[in-house]
């Protein structure tokens, strides 16, 4: 995954009128049903939004000095250590284990809510007249509750390329996930983002 193609520099932005306003309601759209499908545990609904193609990365993150952020502050896709470095089968995978009902960390199933905002429209190919393939970024908020008393929140940041289908929906083709700390405070890691 290349960030630099997910991310785009400021000169690489698009022209807000009409036509970008349209497709970023698209793809706003395609989030609250993503969130939709995760927080009411419809998980082979979410999976069927996934592309065959999928990469979801999340990498860890670092305090670097003052400079070096850009370089440093992720560990690279493909090399190293990561959250997630995973692929449409492997979070399949990951949604059969937890509706066993003997998932370890997700017995009882966590109550889960995502929250999506700033979402923008970064870069379309060909054009936002005719979006076939769309770069979007958004923030997002996760809350997780299980059993009694255990309550986490993670927030941070996806960068996301989506793939526009036939019928004119969209597929989830890469995921890149930011969360803005550098140490997970949360016992487990169920939740998908």
């Amino acid at each position: 995954m290349d960030s630099a193609v997910l991310m785009p520099k400021p000169k690489d932005k698009i022209v807000r009128g009409d036509a970008y306003f349209r497709l970023r309601q698209e793809v706003e759209e395609f989030y609250y049903d993503e969130a939709n499908m995760l927080d009411e545990r419809r998980f082979d609904e979410w999976l069927d939004l996934l592309h065959e193609d999928l990469e979801y990365f999340m990498p860890m993150r670092r305090n670097v000095k003052f400079g070096m952020h850009e370089a440093r502050e992720n560990t690279p896709f493909d090399y190293g250590m990561s959250w997630f470095n995973e692929d449409k089968w492997t979070l399949g995978k990951r949604v059969e284990q937890i509706l066993t009902g003997v998932h370890y960390a997700e017995e009882p199933l966590s109550r889960i809510a995502h929250l999506v905002t700033n979402v923008q429209v970064r870069a379309v190919t060909p054009s936002v007249d005719d979006p076939q393939v769309v770069d979007a970024s958004c923030r997002f908020h996760i809350y997780q509750n299980r059993v009694e008393e255990e309550h986490y929140s993670f927030v941070g940041r996806r960068y996301d390329r989506l793939v526009r289908q036939e019928d004119g929906s969209y597929l989830l083709l890469r995921r890149e996930i930011l969360l803005d700390q550098n140490v997970l405070l949360a016992k487990c890691l169920t939740a998908f983002f």
